[in-house]
């Protein structure tokens, strides 16, 4: 039997022209993660974000669709400090997948590449939700995305050595691209410098840090806790004497809080990203400072 060779050319050239198959297959527990992964790895990791910037990271639910997902990762990319632990220890457990737990190579807590700020002396649930090893919310600060970034190829490198190559060659071209947007739009804020501010959550630390803003209140009477009548009220009678320039709240946070205090006092209410997919803008990690910026600078005016 003669073998159909015009068959096995065309299948020859049917399976040439499928994608390239992906070393590494990454969840991230956020979007900036995810984003991050993409940019360092390209084809050769499949990325997954278990959350979008319309849901609240403190919040999500261990749905088995996630636990499939986990299950499945050669690399599991969180922030860690705590952000994720109503929800991602129990994914971690129920994916029975030990090549992603606590202490081996595929699990990557960005948190512990930065130092972090708001670290308590004393714990005590009173406070509010608060974090004993910091405030998770790092990646407001770009600054904060190229320490975590060298440490992520290092960990793609590791975990998939036949390509670390190409990790080390779209790390060091993000890296580069990176500290010129940095140097970009800590050229356009530098007239925020100085400037008051209302934040919703204490989500915005690493931002207020980076460019000089000076946290006047919160939104929230203590972290975690939403905002009540009383406490907005004392807001609105603090703003009277010493008022701030902007009311700054997340993409998921709900908007009536700010949009009260605005309408009382007459200060800006601007709505921030704070990650990938946060705007229609906001559609990777240079295009999310791009926003993020834009957005203050012309809310400030």
């Amino acid at each position: 039997m003669k073998f159909p060779w015009k068959l096995m050319t065309g299948a020859c050239l049917w399976f040439a022209g499928l994608p390239a198959f992906a070393a590494v297959n990454v969840v991230a527990c956020e979007p900036e993660w995810a984003a991050l992964a993409r940019e360092v790895a390209g084809d050769n990791a499949t990325v997954y974000s278990a959350t979008t910037a319309l849901q609240d990271p403190h919040h999500i639910e261990a749905r088995p669709s996630l636990i499939a997902r986990v299950r499945n990762a050669d690399l599991v990319v969180c922030a860690g400090s705590e952000l994720e632990v109503g929800w991602l220890p129990l994914l971690l457990v129920q994916s029975g997948n030990r090549k992603i737990q606590p202490g081996n190579p595929g699990y990557f807590e960005a948190g512990q590449f930065v130092q972090k700020l708001e670290v308590p002396k004393t714990l005590d649930r009173s406070m509010g939700d608060i974090h004993p090893g910091g405030n998770p919310h790092i990646q407001t600060d770009p600054r904060n995305i190229a320490k975590v970034a060298t440490a992520l190829i290092a960990r793609f490198e590791q975990i998939d050595a036949a390509n670390a190559e190409a990790y080390r060659t779209r790390g060091k071209v993000f890296l580069d691209r990176w500290q010129a947007g940095v140097s970009r739009w800590e050229q356009q804020a530098a007239p925020l410098k100085g400037m008051a501010v209302v934040t919703h959550h204490k989500d915005w630390t690493y931002l207020e840090a980076w460019l000089g803003l000076r946290e006047a209140g919160t939104l929230e009477p203590m972290p975690g806790v939403p905002p009540t009548p009383a406490h907005l009220a004392e807001l609105v009678e603090g703003m009277q004497r010493q008022p701030a320039k902007l009311i700054i709240y997340s993409a998921y946070n709900d908007p009536k809080a700010a949009a009260f205090l605005s309408q009382r006092t007459r200060i800006p209410a601007v709505m921030l990203p704070f990650t990938v997919g946060g705007s229609d803008k906001a559609i990777d990690l240079f295009s999310l400072f791009d926003d993020t910026i834009a957005r203050l600078v012309a809310a400030a005016r």
